[in-house]
């Protein structure tokens, strides 16, 4: 049997397995599971998702950098170009991811994308409406951006309507993918959230300084407190990320052990390559602390000019050298970062599309068999509330599975006297562990027409339980009897 599924964090995942019905045959067939997606439309999946990450970074940190640290027209025009690509990728590659949702969520080739059923089914769900959400939040910041953001000190209100576009927009992952699912969920979606926030507003940002700092006019220089004052943004970016990626960590993988699965092991790329960007970046706080220390006549020359040495004062051939040292040190510092911050959007966005190792591990216990116990513990109970009838007495056949620890599926079927099964108007089944002091559980049994069912009954301990059924065959005659069921780890 091979399954395939749409999981709660939007992924699809698809397995196989083998099962035998009465005697195990004599040869075992093997099983392998078809890929949940396929390849060309995960291959192209992942691209988008990545473009939409820089996007994203590109949006949302700019427009930081313009408000916060440089408010001015020639801020403005400098960035105008990183802006427009940020805004175009992010709207691209969402149309793409619409457009690819559907193949995605049915398994099918690229040549889905044209299947209009799928894509109306898709469009329904959970990640087709954050999607969906991304476009129109684009087209209000085009809007916005048309209006008001070319103004060289925008409004308060402008402002605000960014932020809360900004948070919009982080919204639209947040609510379609690891975070919505798992434990804790709104703990983990406000982490998320601001994780998405500090990135963009890190790396959108180092892109933009390292735009100005290469292209900045001299009639108009980039002036060191602005430097500055992203320096110290930067940093609380830093211990946002921080606070926040230790507990998407923990929550992602759940133990130590986890760091051996696929989404442990690009975990650990990604704190590698993070802590190699906080080693440049080092370098970058450096810098800038020796533009803030030089003379205020030099500041004006670091800033200025495209990358050449400012005239030599007369009288001296080696003028303005030394002050161009900070400037040349701060380039190559910021351009480091944003080269390996390009290798962590890329680990992200790997990240992102991977199974957390909570799940996996979950997953892997859940398919541990061991040898000679099956995988659903069958228990026949007989009973005999004494009634002279073809269902006074018999026996109920309880089925519980997997038989293990956590949430157990019970199915009860009631057999009458000529071993037929019967209808009977009331079954109740609870369960208890005398040894530890634990319930009566109850199983909550609803009657599904057929037989007695229920999904919801969780046992905590793996140990001998004792299993009472209580039989009501008619509204004077009836029985409670029990029998022992041993439930594994």
């Amino acid at each position: 049997m091979s399954w395939r599924v749409v999981s709660a964090d939007s992924h699809a995942v698809s397995g196989a397995f083998t099962s035998s019905v009465g005697k195990p045959s004599a040869t075992r067939a093997t099983t392998a599971a078809e890929p949940a997606v396929d390849p060309t439309v995960n291959a192209l999946y992942g691209i988008g998702r990545y473009v939409a990450y820089g996007g994203l970074a590109l949006l949302i940190g700019v427009v930081v950098f313009v408000l916060a640290c440089w408010r001015s027209a020639t801020a403005v025009w400098l960035v105008r170009r990183p802006f427009a690509i940020g805004w175009w990728a992010l709207l691209g590659s969402t149309i793409a991811l619409v457009l690819l949702r559907g193949p995605y969520d049915s398994g099918d080739g690229p040549a889905g994308v044209l299947d209009l059923g799928a894509l109306r089914q898709a469009v329904g769900t959970r990640p087709g409406i954050a999607l969906l959400a991304r476009l129109v939040l684009l087209l209000m910041v085009a809007v916005l951006v048309r209006r008001r953001l070319p103004e060289p000190k925008p409004t308060p209100r402008v402002v605000a309507a960014s932020g809360v576009l900004a948070l919009g927009l982080a919204a639209t992952w947040v609510a379609a993918e690891h975070a919505a699912a798992g434990i804790q969920v709104p703990v983990a979606m406000a982490s998320t959230a601001l994780h998405l926030l500090a990135m963009a507003v890190w790396l959108g940002g180092l892109t933009a300084l390292l735009v100005t700092l290469y292209r900045t006019p001299a009639e108009d220089p980039l002036p060191p407190a602005a430097v500055a004052r992203f320096s110290r943004i930067a940093l609380a970016s830093v211990a946002v990320l921080a606070v926040t990626g230790v507990y998407q960590s923990w929550r992602g993988l759940g133990s130590w052990q986890a760091f051996t699965t696929p989404y442990g092991r690009i975990l650990a790329f990604k704190i590698w390559a993070v802590l190699l960007m906080l080693f440049a970046a080092s370098y970058s706080r450096r810098w800038t602390a020796q533009l803030l220390s030089a003379p205020e006549d030099e500041r004006v020359l670091i800033a200025a000019g495209h990358g050449g040495f400012p005239p030599p004062a007369e009288g001296s051939d080696t003028a303005g050298l030394t002050s161009q040292a900070p400037l040349r040190g701060l380039r190559r510092s910021v351009l480091a970062e944003v080269v390996i911050g390009v290798a962590v959007l890329v680990l992200t966005t790997l990240l992102t599309g991977t199974q957390t190792g909570r799940a996996a591990a979950e997953t892997a216990a859940t398919a541990t068999r061991v040898p000679g116990q099956p995988d659903i513990s069958l228990t026949l109970i007989p009973y005999d509330t004494g009634a002279n009838t073809l269902v006074g007495r018999g026996k109920v056949q309880v089925n519980l599975s997997p038989g293990r620890t956590g949430r157990n599926v019970v199915e009860a079927l009631v057999y009458g006297a000529d071993d037929s099964p019967v209808t009977i108007p009331e079954l109740r089944l609870t369960f208890t562990d005398t040894t530890r002091h634990i319930g009566p559980l109850d199983a909550g049994l609803v009657d599904e027409r057929g037989y007695w069912g229920s999904d919801s009954l969780n046992l905590p301990v793996a140990g001998t339980w004792t299993m009472k059924a209580t039989v009501r065959v008619s509204d004077t005659d009836q029985v409670t009897v029990e029998k022992t069921v041993t439930i594994r780890q």
